[in-house]
């Protein structure tokens, strides 16, 4: 399993072919799923010029963990791979990669899916956005599918 919190933009295919390349795992899985999340230029009807990702360190990486291991708990995984940005993100850079890999589809797409909305919901980030009429924080997230397994 990896987590890592990243303060530079990055190729996200790159790194879920690295990583998978990495886990020497050829002909035990027979299902990948991924997300990859990325900065859009429009929040609550307003333009976005930039955000500013923070969080708290130590405590963060602790609950990418958690989340992590409660889904290998939940479905059988032979991995899991989430990177999330941290500092300033500019339009269309990626955001999130969350990736997993299964012997079955199911239990990847479940996975998947389940890490993705406990970090959305949950994990420790707070959220800056510059737009057009100056600095706000983020107060909510976008609402998300939560009837997971």
């Amino acid at each position: 399993m990896k987590i890592a919190l990243k303060d530079k933009s990055f190729d996200p295919f790159t790194e879920i072919r690295d990583f998978q390349a990495a886990m020497n795992a050829d002909g035990r899985f027979g299902a990948a799923a991924f997300f990859i999340g990325s900065m859009r230029d429009l929040n609550e009807n307003e333009k976005v010029i930039s955000m500013e990702l923070e969080h708290y360190p130590g405590m963060t990486e602790k609950h990418l963990y958690d989340i992590a291991a409660r889904a290998n708990e939940k479905w059988p995984l032979i991995d899991a791979l989430i990177l999330h940005r941290v500092g300033v993100v500019n339009i269309a850079d990626p955001i999130v990669v969350v990736a997993v890999w299964s012997a079955h589809r199911a239990a990847a797409f479940d996975a998947c899916r389940f890490i993705m909305e406990d970090l959305k919901s949950k994990a420790p980030f707070w959220k800056k956005e510059t737009t057009v009429a100056g600095e706000r924080w983020v107060e909510k997230n976008t609402p998300g599918f939560t009837d997971i397994r």
